[in-house]
């Protein structure tokens, strides 16, 4: 259980330093300045070295960089969420596989975290940031307003129904499947209020630009809202314990809407406990979610999906919605959206070109002929995405010279990073991608996140989801077309 494979990892360190991560604080989040390590295999992170930029040259020999054609930044899987919502199930962690995000011992943080990215971001002063998906957890009105703040700045407030924390990870709670920080090691007292407190988001400096991911439009990253899931999210009740005859579906094949209704037809099935209801808890279709972010990045394109092309500055970037409607966190692409997709790279010329899904178009159905387009043009240098929760880069070889398939770790899990992208002209008319990753900016809240992210059982250390070196701060180079 999570609870108890988190006190193990920390128990030597608490009895030193109390389990508060260590270091001089961070300059402003660039890992080439430095980053977080754990030098002693204690559990405790510590501010240690950068990480230089190393040259991949699995497509082209590096070439002396010229121009600056434009910089990205991209952060992806944030998951802000109401993590006092009824409509969560994090009863479900405790039987790993598929559930084992449904709950995290760093959840109460996930505004903050959002924030602490947010600038360290607008400390690399970048021309846009791109939202690679799943920017909320669960489809709710109240997340997407709360993320939105963050990005656009303001008065954030993460709190939900009665004022201060109400959820799982109350000291109270004696289920020990459940990290509490106010009793469980590592301790931080109070932490649980602070986390509900409202602070002031700076917001992007930079237009932002999303892409939808799964959880964006549906609950849970699985299935459309229904009247009978939003009447659970807007409740009075939540389950703690489903009753031992409730068939749980251990494949996201067998999870339709027709199970998740007919399992509540008669109410939560299972033991419950009361909870202080709120209205603006009510869970998005896929078309209102659509239209929110829309609505918070004031981008989004105009049809039923959000794909999108758009400039910046020497750069067109075209996005790719290939999230479904209906149920499921596969991707899929319509061909209509390929045919869209051939004309917006024929509409691009000579500019270089980077594709965005949430997704990764190789996993897509429907991605291979996606991906038939990108081989064929030589000004695609880059298809990014988000979805995996890793830092990953490979190399694309095509006969028009390759490009190159980057995905980038979650706000979420551990290492709770971003990315930036400054594409530049190379001597012969190459291009060199010099990309790195962003810790996110000082922070106490956010610190204590990180640490906790790191030393769950569950999580992204564990899944290696901070990736090699050469997944992270590179040069990445490009034929000339």
């Amino acid at each position: 259980m999570r609870a108890a494979a988190l006190a193990i990892a920390v128990a030597v360190a608490l009895a030193s330093c109390g389990g508060e991560p260590a270091g001089p604080p961070a300059p402003a989040g660039s890992t080439l300045a430095s980053t977080w390590r754990d030098p002693a295999g204690d559990g405790l992170l510590e501010r240690g070295p950068g990480e230089p930029l190393r040259d991949r040259a699995d497509l082209a020999r590096p070439a002396r960089a010229q121009r600056t054609l434009a910089t990205l930044a991209v952060f992806t899987d944030a998951h802000v969420r109401d993590e006092e919502s009824p409509a969560r199930v994090p009863f479900l962690d405790r039987l790993g596989g598929p559930f084992s995000s449904t709950f995290r011992p760093q959840e109460t943080l996930s505004a903050q975290v959002l924030d602490a990215a947010v600038r360290a971001i607008n400390a690399a002063r970048p021309d846009a940031v791109l939202d690679t998906g799943d920017l909320i957890d669960n489809a709710q009105a109240d997340e997407l307003a709360l993320a939105r703040t963050v990005l656009d700045g303001g008065v954030a407030r993460p709190d939900s129904g009665a004022r201060g924390y109400d959820g799982v990870q109350d000291a109270s709670n004696p289920d020990p499947a459940y990290y509490r920080p106010d009793v469980d090691p590592p301790r931080h007292p109070g932490l649980l209020n602070a986390a509900q407190r409202p602070f002031r988001a700076p917001g992007l400096r930079a237009p932002w630009y999303p892409t939808p991911g799964n959880h964006d439009l549906l609950v849970a990253g699985e299935i459309a809202r229904t009247p009978a899931t939003d009447a659970v999210a807007v409740g009075d009740r939540r389950l703690v314990t489903p009753d031992r005859s409730l068939q749980i579906p251990r494949t996201e094949a067998a999870l339709t809407p027709q199970l998740v209704s007919s399992a509540l037809s008669g109410g939560l099935p299972g033991t419950t406990a009361p909870v202080a209801p709120d209205p603006a808890r009510r869970e998005l279709t896929p078309d209102e979610a659509l239209a929110g972010l829309r609505q918070a990045s004031g981008h989004g394109g105009t049809g039923p999906r959000a794909d999108s092309a758009f400039d910046v500055r020497a750069v067109r970037v075209i996005v790719l919605d290939t999230v479904r409607r209906d149920v499921g966190s596969g991707g899929v692409l319509a061909p209509d959206q390929v045919a869209w997709l051939a004309g917006e790279l024929a509409r691009a010329g000579t500019r270089r070109v980077v594709v965005v899904s949430h997704q990764p178009l190789p996993s897509v159905q429907g991605g291979a002929a996606a991906l038939a387009l990108l081989d064929a043009d030589p000004h695609v240098v880059a298809a990014l995405a988000g979805d995996s929760h890793r830092n990953r880069i490979r190399p694309r070889r095509t006969a028009a010279g390759g490009y190159w398939l980057v995905q980038t770790a979650s706000l979420a899990d551990y290492p709770q990073q971003a990315r930036v992208l400054r594409i530049r002209a190379t001597a012969g008319g190459g291009t060199v991608i010099e990309t790195w990753v962003l810790d996110t900016a000082p922070d106490r809240l956010a610190d204590i996140a990180r640490q906790l992210a790191y030393l769950d059982a569950q999580g992204g250390r564990p899944a290696g989801e901070a990736g090699t070196p050469l997944d992270r701060n590179v040069r990445l180079y490009v034929p000339a077309p």
